[in-house]
């Protein structure tokens, strides 16, 4: 069982008039094998929070921590991060011009592991998750992301997701921008992993609809850079219903 604990954390970013908060007191706690919806409008500090966690060099921690089982993830670097056990879907994930989907995939294996994966092994594992994920077999020789349509670049994430099997998972919004079959696809590649694994997982998201195929077990609602509320699945049902207006309303 593995805990990752976020206290207090207050994160900023620096503009051309000084630093401007985004995050201001996020409390969260997620234990292996459960998934939290984090959800908000635009703006809200979601994203935020998901490449502050990450250790993007943009998002300045002014204060708070994060712990996962007890390490201090603020003191790691980004990769001592990813070996920790955290990974992240990002929601605009980038190219990577000269590397091929297979390559990058097997060194980013090793490079978490320690050692390089048993070939055999690894081919049989890498085809059979291109398989349930839909992707072509042609897809594997291809440089990360580089020409890919949005619905492949959040199928590699989550390509990514399955061949890497991490202990948290922060998922930025990867339901933007799939039709219904490429959501659906990706919902069911990230059930998958939680089937095989103990991966706790974080799913920041805007809408429900995602929701419909990843239950939750518990619902986050952050607004101005605080939890403004917390709940279980019918929360998200609220939300879809009344949307975020109340929260403005009531000046939270």
């Amino acid at each position: 069982m593995s805990t990752l604990k976020i206290e207090d954390l207050h994160v900023g970013v620096t503009t051309e008039t000084g630093l401007k908060p985004i995050l201001n007191g996020i409390n969260l706690e997620i234990s292996s094998n459960e998934t939290h919806a984090i959800m908000g409008p635009n703006g809200s500090g979601k994203s935020t929070l998901a490449y502050a966690l990450a250790g993007h060099p943009k998002y300045e921690v002014t204060s708070g921590s994060v712990t996962l089982d007890g390490e201090d993830v603020l003191d790691m670097s980004v990769d001592e991060r990813a070996k920790a056990g955290l990974f992240l879907a990002m929601q605009y994930p980038v190219e990577v011009p000269g590397v091929t989907v297979t390559n990058f995939l097997r060194s980013a294996k090793t490079a978490i592991d320690g050692e390089a994966p048993k070939l055999r092994n690894w081919t049989k594992d890498l085809k059979q998750a291109m398989e349930n994920l839909r992707v072509d077999p042609a897809f594997a020789s291809r440089n990360v992301n580089e020409g890919f349509s949005g619905g492949e670049k959040k199928r590699h994430e989550i390509l990514q997701l399955e061949m890497l099997k991490p202990k948290f998972a922060v998922l930025d919004e990867t339901d933007s921008g799939l039709d219904v079959d490429a959501l659906r696809i990706v919902s069911e590649g990230v059930n998958r992993v939680k089937g095989v694994t103990d991966v706790g997982v974080m799913l920041i998201t805007h809408y429900t609809r995602i929701l419909n195929y990843i239950t939750p077990d518990h619902v986050h609602v952050i607004i101005n850079g605080k939890v403004a509320e917390e709940g279980g699945p019918e929360l998200a049902e609220r939300l879809e219903n009344e949307g975020y207006d109340r929260f403005f309303a009531a000046g939270v």
